[in-house]
C-alpha cells in the first residue's frame, strides 16, 4: 500500500524470495508492505501507513525543494533513513522514517545507489536538494513498487 496526499495504490505480486514487512515514510507519501510465503497468500492488504500511531520519532525528509523537514514517524518505523536513487541518468536524495526490516532490505532494490539507516531523532540530516516534485513522486513509487 502506498498513499500520496488521499491518493492510494495497491500493488499484490509475487515478491523476492528475502522480502521484508514494514513501513515508510517520506514526507510527501507513506507507504506498506506485507509478505507471505505461501500460494495465493496476498489476498490480505498490506497495512494502511496512514493509520498508525505517532511513535515520538522524528526525521528529515525532502519535499522537492530541500530536504530540512521534519516528519513524525510512525508505528514500526524506528529508523531515519537517507537514501540516493538513480532513475535515468538523474540522481535523487530519499529521507524519511523506516522500519528497520525495510532498511536491512534496501540493498535488493535496484537502482539504489547508497542508503544509510540510524537511530535517533533527526540523525538522518537536513543537506538540501533541488528536484522538481513529479520526478520525486514517480521515483518514491518506484521505489515502493519495486520494494
Amino acid at each position: 500500500v502506498f498513499s500520496v496526499n488521499s491518493t492510494t495504490v495497491k500493488v499484490k505480486s509475487c515478491a523476492p524470495a528475502v522480502c521484508p514487512s514494514g513501513s515508510i515514510n517520506l514526507g510527501i507519501g507513506k507507504g506498506s508492505s506485507l509478505c507471505c510465503n505461501t500460494d495465493l497468500c496476498n489476498v490480505q492488504d498490506a497495512p494502511d501507513p496512514s493509520t498508525n500511531a505517532p511513535n515520538g520519532k522524528s526525521c528529515f525528509y525532502c519535499d522537492g525543494q530541500s530536504c530540512s523537514n521534519t516528519v513524525s514517524c510512525s508505528g514500526s518505523e524506528d529508523r531515519c533513513f537517507n537514501a540516493t536513487v538513480t532513475i535515468g541518468l538523474q540522481s535523487q536524495v530519499f529521507k524519511g522514517c523506516v522500519s528497520k526490516s525495510l532498511c536491512d532490505a534496501t540493498t535488493l532494490i535496484p537502482n539504489v545507489e547508497s542508503v544509510s539507516c540510524c537511530e535517533g531523532n533527526l540523525c538522518n540530516g537536513a543537506k538540501s536538494v533541488t528536484q522538481s516534485f513529479l520526478f520525486l513522486c514517480c521515483s518514491l513509487l518506484s521505489f515502493i513498487l519495486l520494494h
